[in-house]
């Protein structure tokens, strides 16, 4: 079993991000995604300086694959999109159609990710088609939900892509148009003046009543709880997944991964060091909490 580091979800100054990943390729990890998955108008490093670091952490040997956004709103987000998909070097995370569509047309291997809406086996054969090598199934999709499309798609004959799962992170759970931060703090979505750097680990909302509920990022909606599938890797296996993926976060990122790390090689399943995904096991994402 593989371990990804997943892309970043948050918006970090541009000397924070680049020694996060040098220091990051000196983990034990197998798979670094790159590149800006939220919002377009995050800039402190440029569609070129995303490839140059895929192309200086590819010397590693680790494979390294170039994320693309999940919501395409503009012809420069896709002259953005054009630029990672044409240069050939690397595999695409395709977080929206058009990234397939490119794909597809240039013949450049892409990784479903879980922005994509993949809940059959036909839909997955299709993207396979297209030049899917990598599935990772949308945060709602649970063990019993990706087991019944597993076994249908094995049944017509297909040979099942690489599997990837969330393990650890906080879930995001939705994209808008409009800018959640920026709204938040009564600004402007044009005027943000990116703001969201301010909150490295998105920016907390709570409900009326005082308790932990969302972390605003943005365009993008996260779940507080930073989900961790350890224990759970005994079903994990059983499922044949393939790359457990991990979120970056801003601190105690390496501790997180060489957690993993023996936990993949052990046959006695971890603690839990973050929280239960309701998700994973068919229920609420969230456990409810008692008045």
């Amino acid at each position: 079993m593989k371990l990804s580091l997943g892309p970043m979800q948050y918006f970090w100054p541009r000397e924070r991000t680049l020694a996060f990943y040098r220091e990051a390729i000196q983990w034990p990890l197998d798979i670094v995604y790159l590149g800006e998955t939220v919002c377009s108008k995050r800039r402190e490093l440029r569609t070129v300086e995303w490839i140059g670091l895929a192309e200086e952490l590819a010397a590693s040997g680790k494979q390294i694959v170039l994320s693309s956004l999940a919501l395409i709103e503009a012809e420069s987000e896709l002259g953005v999109l054009n630029r990672l998909v044409s240069h050939g070097g690397f595999w695409v995370e395709a977080n929206d159609l058009s990234a397939v569509q490119l794909c597809r047309e240039r013949g450049t291997p892409f990784v479903a990710g879980p922005a994509l809406n993949v809940y059959n086996h036909r839909a997955l054969a299709m993207l396979a088609e297209d030049g899917l090598r990598r599935w990772v199934p949308g945060v709602e999709q649970g063990h019993a939900l990706i087991r019944e499309l597993k076994d249908a798609y094995v049944q017509d004959g297909h040979a099942m892509p690489e599997l990837e799962v969330i393990a650890w992170g906080r879930l995001p759970l939705s994209y808008s148009a409009r800018c959640f931060t920026a709204r938040a703090l009564d600004i402007a979505k044009d005027q943000c003046g990116f703001r969201c750097i301010d909150y490295p680990d998105g920016l907390p909302l709570a409900t009326r009543e005082g308790r932990a509920f969302l972390r605003i990022n943005g365009i993008q909606v996260q779940g507080e709880e930073i989900t961790d599938l350890g224990p759970e890797l005994p079903d994990l296996r059983a499922l044949g997944v393939d790359i457990l993926r991990l979120y970056p976060q801003a601190e105690g990122m390496e501790a997180v991964v060489r957690h993993f790390n023996l936990a993949r090689d052990s046959l006695t399943p971890p603690p839990r060091i973050g929280h239960r995904n309701g998700y994973w096991h068919g229920e609420p994402g969230m456990r409810p909490v008692a008045a």
